[in-house]
């Protein structure tokens, strides 16, 4: 097999494996539906990944990267996904979780707004765009490493709980391999070794494949040693993961 064909094979397997990341999640918002009741189950990870898709679609705009369709295309799904999840969460949680909800909504939607509006403003000066470009580059990384990570935030419940019962095994599994694929790929791709986005992309997705094996270490321990009581009818699936690299 040609390098080319390695790291096309490679993208292949990652674009497959994002997608799933995106559908991961429909097994618990099912559970929410027919049970009526958001239980323990956190928006948080959601939020991230909604913000996380919103920035990188943004990135893939024609007028700031003209190469950029893929990440319009694949990150767009995610942030539908993402859309859809959060508003059967709205629906089903208590009132003081749809207050919170809100809150944290409203501040992603004003931040992202900012980055929109100083964006644009800043890209009318040509002579700075290279930069300008680079800087939300490295804001899609960093929001690309906060969203395989934000799954980290139900831990604090199973070490108190001693339980895997909301410990989302299928999306830390995913996030496991799709940090590790898109890694593989940067490795072989020589443009990611040379470019500072491709530095910055390779090192969120090295966080995404650590935090992945962290997640998948930790509920193998607590399953093993804990109490196990994961419900009968649970899916082992609790938060999207995004990004697609």
């Amino acid at each position: 097999m040609t390098s080319a064909s390695l790291i096309n094979t490679v993208g292949a397997i990652g674009n497959v494996i994002s997608f799933v990341l995106f559908f991961s999640p429909a097994p618990t918002f099912y559970k929410i539906i027919k049970k009526k009741d958001v239980e323990e189950f956190k928006p948080d990870p959601y939020l991230v990944t909604l913000l996380n898709c919103a920035i990188w679609v943004f990135y893939g705009m024609p007028y700031v990267q003209p190469h950029g369709i893929y990440f319009v295309i694949v990150d767009g799904s995610g942030f539908v996904f993402q859309f859809v999840y959060l508003t059967i969460f709205y629906v089903y949680a208590n009132n003081k979780g749809k207050k919170k909800f809100l809150l944290y909504l409203l501040i992603e939607i004003i931040f992202f707004a900012a980055i929109v509006l100083i964006t644009m403003l800043a890209l009318h000066d040509t002579t700075k765009r290279s930069s300008v470009v680079g800087i939300l580059g490295i804001l899609c990384a960093i929001f690309n490493a906060l969203m395989y990570v934000s799954p980290l935030t139900i831990i604090i419940k199973v070490v108190k709980t001693n339980s895997v019962k909301y410990m989302p095994f299928c999306l830390s599994l995913a996030i496991f391999l799709d940090g590790l694929v898109w890694t593989i790929n940067a490795l072989i791709t020589p443009f990611a070794l040379t470019h500072p986005f491709g530095i910055y992309v390779m090192i969120s997705t090295s966080i995404g494949a650590i935090s992945g094996l962290v997640q998948l270490i930790l509920y193998a321990y607590y399953w093993c040693m804990g109490e196990n009581n994961v419900d009968d009818d649970a899916e082992h699936v609790l938060n999207p993961a995004v990004v697609a690299v």
